[in-house]
């Protein structure tokens, strides 16, 4: 069988990694150059839509931003999975909001603006403070605003415009401001039998916007609210492969804050410390294979590595650290690969990340200051 990757990224390659295995081969599709890629030495394979698709058994997607006339050729083709639908519910927050809303999943009040008149009208309905996301191409914090007061009201509105007038289609989500004790998210797998497994939650830290530190947590109240939402929500879309969640959580109530149709960066300790990493589980769900388990072997948590591009030699000697590079060229702030810090125990995990963190530049990795 041979699986079809939108998108020729890290996760494109870690899907291929956790694939070969199974004997499942995978080709990539840079949306960009229409190339098509081995998805680890990048090599190139062929060259068009078209002849991807006709390579493939089964398409899947790395991200959510794919150009719509892709996805659309590819669910044309019978192959997608997940759907369309289910992908582009991902890369447009007001689809993302009305799908919340069909789940009643609880989530923040919105507003949607589209013109300086919605920006007055989401000022007196959601109220300050309040946050404020483009509904199409923001991630790791691009393309988002806080207003905490009136002062910053034409300042802001400036800004946004420019963002609106800048993309056809663009708008802006307004949010209330969730005073939230911490951010978890939980990432699981759905088959097109429509049957579930989930991960154990992973609670996560956040540098200027990005993910920084994801970490694994045993919380049972919390795990079951938070399967009962990926439930609702995977069942409305009728979702197959791997899907993740991400929440605020307020005084031990889950608020959806925004949902990822693919593989996660906070799913990334599940390669060390689950019994089938999310990467499996989704080339098993999207290839009609029987899902694995996702019991926690092991406490452990992950490191993102943010425009680094080397790391000290007393790190790779840490017999519970895993170092997975992503074979990408340097760039300040850029995702270059991830550490997985695993422990025999809780008490263990906790150890062997303060081992690493003397081990590392503070000044690149803030977020295990915070630990």
């Amino acid at each position: 069988m041979q699986v079809l990757v939108l998108g020729a990224g890290q996760l494109a390659r870690m899907m291929a990694l956790a694939a070969a295995p199974l004997n499942i081969k995978t080709i990539a599709f840079d949306v960009n150059s229409e190339a098509i890629v081995e998805p680890l030495t990048q090599t190139k394979l062929g060259q068009g839509l078209e002849f991807a698709i006709e390579q493939a058994d089964v398409i899947t997607a790395e991200f959510e931003h794919v150009p719509h006339p892709v996805l659309d050729a590819c669910q044309a083709s019978g192959k997608l999975l997940p759907s369309a639908e289910a992908i582009k519910t991902g890369g447009d927050r007001r689809i993302e909001k009305a799908l919340l809303d069909r789940a009643q999943v609880a989530n923040a009040k919105y507003a949607l603006i589209r013109n300086q008149d919605d920006f007055k009208a989401a000022i007196e309905y959601v109220g300050l403070p309040m946050v404020l996301k483009s509904t199409l191409g923001g991630y790791d914090g691009k393309g988002q605003w806080r207003l905490t007061s009136t002062q910053q009201v034409e300042t802001t509105w400036l800004e946004m415009e420019a963002c609106i007038s800048a993309q056809d289609s663009q708008a802006i989500i307004a949010e209330e401001f969730v005073a939230f004790d911490r951010e978890v998210s939980l990432v699981g797998a759905r088959n097109s039998k429509g049957e579930i497994v989930v991960y154990p939650l992973a609670e996560n830290v956040h540098t200027n916007g990005v993910l920084s530190l994801s970490t694994a947590i045993e919380d049972k109240a919390l795990q079951g609210q938070a399967k009962q939402m990926f439930t609702a929500v995977a069942e409305c879309l009728d979702y197959v492969g791997v899907l993740a969640l991400e929440f605020f959580d307020v005084q031990g109530k889950l608020m959806v804050n925004e949902i990822a149709p693919r593989v996660h960066n906070s799913g990334h300790w599940t390669q060390q410390g689950a019994e089938t990493c999310q990467f499996e589980n989704h080339m098993r769900a999207v290839c009609g294979l029987p899902l694995g388990s996702t019991e926690m072997l092991r406490p452990t948590s992950m490191i993102n590595i943010l425009g680094e591009d080397c790391l000290p030699q007393t790190v790779l000697a840490m017999s519970q650290a895993h170092v997975h590079w992503y074979g990408k060229d340097k760039r300040p702030g850029r995702k270059m690969g991830h550490i997985n810090v695993s422990g025999k125990d809780e008490a263990d995990r906790k150890a062997q990340l303060e081992a690493i963190t003397k081990l590392l530049d503070p000044k690149a990795y803030p977020a295990l200051s915070q630990k």
